[in-house]
Order: structure tokens, then C-alpha cells, then sequence
């Protein structure tokens, strides 16, 4: 029996189109042994809180720039369901009240943090999408996973993440370019683009974990690379 959809009546904006994406999004079934997904969309909480998100940042038909991370973590997109946005920084910056334990996600820190020298959430939000080439967390051994750490999973996964930025297209991000976050990230997207001519350019950056975890020192550095990157795009 297929798992029943999510219905959302909401008029055709860019948020709408967002929120059905996410709400119905169906995990990829066969993975890699010890490997599993985390599927937050499951859960009524999260399910108010990326309508409440949308409704806020997204319900227009704007076009924006996509940026695409890697797939979310176990720490931050993986329980609120929105990437990049850990729960401590879906409160203290979008404003959206939630129940989760308020542990930080590294890569949560650096985005808000440079989403603040932007000029905050609104303004940041009204030019740009932030993502994932594929949607869900992964995990293997109760660890943060890479959909291209392994041949054989990023083969099973190729189709949903070739659907999910179409998904992301038909929302209403531009074609023209697109913002990679990850070195590794850019290769498989660059590799997808040239099978599918998905974005005219695609920009990389280094991830924000990578920063994190080994240039915290030099962060101030690699703020002014996103905040040169994300102006001139």
C-alpha cells in the first residue's frame, strides 16, 4: 500500500509548491545495509513548522537562486526539516517556537551566522533557497552519512536527487546559476548538470561542516567568500 499524501491547499506560490515537495517526500527504500534515513517530515510538529517557515519567508512567486548542500544532518535539517537550520536557530532567527532539545549543528552556526552579516532571515530569504541534493538525513552506524560516500548509494539515490532538483526548479529558483556548498558536492552536481543541463553555472564553496570543523579559525575568512559569492549572484 503507498503512504498517504500530505494534501495542502494552499495557492500556487512558491511555498506551496515547497511544502507539498517536502510533506510528501517518500524515502528511498533499498538502501545500502546499516545505512538509514531520517524522515522529520513524519511528525505533526515538523509538519506546522515547514508551513509556518514557508508561509513566512516563501508564500510569493519570487524567483531565487538556489544553494544546495550535500544532504541534511542528523543534528540539524534532519530533525527540523529545514536544512542548514539547526533547532536553536529555527528560534532564535525565524522566530518559529519548537519542542526540540536545543543542541547546536555546526553547519547551522556558520549559515546564520553569515545569513546575519547578509542582512538576516527576510532579507537573506527573499533572494535565495537553501537545500539539499537529496531532501532526508542520512545515517550509517548512528553517524552523519554523504549520499557520495559509497558507489553504490549514490547509484540508488541518483534518480531522487535528479527529481528532487527538478522538484526545487519547478518551486521557482532560477536556472541560470546555482550556489554548491561542498567541494565534493560540486563534482556530483556538476556531473548531474551534464546529464540533465539543469543551471547554466554552478558556483562552489566550501561546506560550511568543512569550516566548522577545520577553519573555525579562519571563519571570518570564509564568511566574506559566501557574502562575495551570494552578492554577486
Amino acid at each position: 500500500m503507498q503512504p498517504q499524501k500530505n494534501k495542502i491547499y494552499y495557492s500556487s506560490t512558491f511555498a506551496s509548491r515547497a511544502i507539498n515537495f517536502f510533506l510528501n517526500f517518500t524515502p528511498h527504500s533499498g538502501l545500502p545495509k546499516n545505512i538509514q534515513t531520517m524522515n522529520p517530515y513524519e511528525t505533526e510538529e515538523v509538519k506546522n513548522i515547514i508551513i509556518e517557515f514557508y508561509k513566512k519567508y516563501f508564500d510569493d512567486n519570487h524567483n531565487r537562486i538556489l544553494a544546495l548542500g550535500i544532504n541534511p544532518g542528523r543534528f540539524g535539517g534532519g530533525i527540523t526539516g529545514i536544512s542548514f537550520t539547526d533547532p536553536i536557530a529555527l528560534e532564535k532567527y525565524c522566530g518559529i517556537k519548537n519542542s526540540f532539545d536545543k543542541k547546536k549543528e555546526i553547519s547551522s552556526e556558520f549559515i546564520y551566522s553569515f545569513i546575519s552579516k547578509f542582512g538576516g532571515t527576510e532579507r537573506f530569504y527573499s533572494k535565495y533557497f537553501i537545500s539539499a541534493l537529496y531532501p532526508l538525513a542520512l545515517i550509517k552506524d548512528g553517524l552523519n552519512y554523504n549520499y557520495y560516500d559509497e558507489k553504490k548509494l549514490y547509484k540508488i539515490l541518483k534518480p531522487a536527487i535528479v527529481e528532487s532538483i527538478k522538484a526545487h526548479i519547478e518551486f521557482g529558483t532560477r536556472t541560470n546559476l546555482v550556489i554548491c556548498l561542498g567541494r565534493k558536492n560540486g563534482f556530483y552536481l556538476k556531473e548531474i548538470n551534464e546529464e540533465n543541463n539543469f543551471f547554466e553555472k554552478i558556483i562552489v564553496l566550501d561546506h560550511p561542516r568543512y569550516i566548522m570543523q577545520y577553519k573555525r579559525k579562519a571563519m571570518n575568512k570564509y564568511l566574506k567568500d559566501y557574502l562575495q559569492a551570494f552578492n554577486n549572484s
